[in-house]
């Protein structure tokens, strides 16, 4: 069963996570005997970081999704729009109607383009989050594997 765990571990750190380790027995351990072990360091990286690269990979690997502006962006970035051309306009040349026509078509555009901004700005910190915890993750896995005999790559 342990052996069957280890083979299933390397080919899922092989196919669905983008670092690879390699692994070798400087001290002539056995394949089984290095199948135990990976599956311990595994098992040990993952309880000290809170990332298991399997419960990722057994994920379907989410779509890569477009930045959506929040529901209301428009709406609320059109009045903003409209309630400073009705300014502008009443001040400039007293025609605020027009004024405040193109201000909220204006600010319309912009206040979805901002949402759409801080959506993206926040799907990057989850993924640079991600690659955080997973670079931590194999080095606690290089390092315990490394106290058992191992040269990790």
């Amino acid at each position: 069963m342990k052996k069957i765990i280890g083979v299933s571990l390397s080919v899922l750190f092989c196919s669905h996570v983008h670092a690879t380790q390699f692994v070798f027995p400087e001290n002539g351990q056995t394949a089984e005997q290095q199948n135990q072990d990976e599956y311990y360091c595994h098992s040990w990286a993952t309880k000290q970081t809170g990332f298991d690269p399997t419960a990722i990979a057994q994920q379907s690997a989410p779509p890569k999704q477009q930045a959506k502006a929040q529901t209301g962006s428009g709406l609320r970035g059109g009045l903003r729009g409209a309630g400073r051309g009705w300014i502008i306009g009443e001040v400039i040349d007293g025609d605020s109607g027009k004024a405040a026509a193109i201000g909220g078509l204006i600010g319309g555009v912009r206040g979805r383009n901002d949402s759409k901004g801080e959506q993206e700005a926040q799907n990057q910190q989850i993924s640079h989050a991600q690659n955080a915890k997973q670079a931590d993750y194999f080095r606690a896995r290089a390092a315990c594997l490394e106290a058992k005999g191992y040269s990790v790559k």
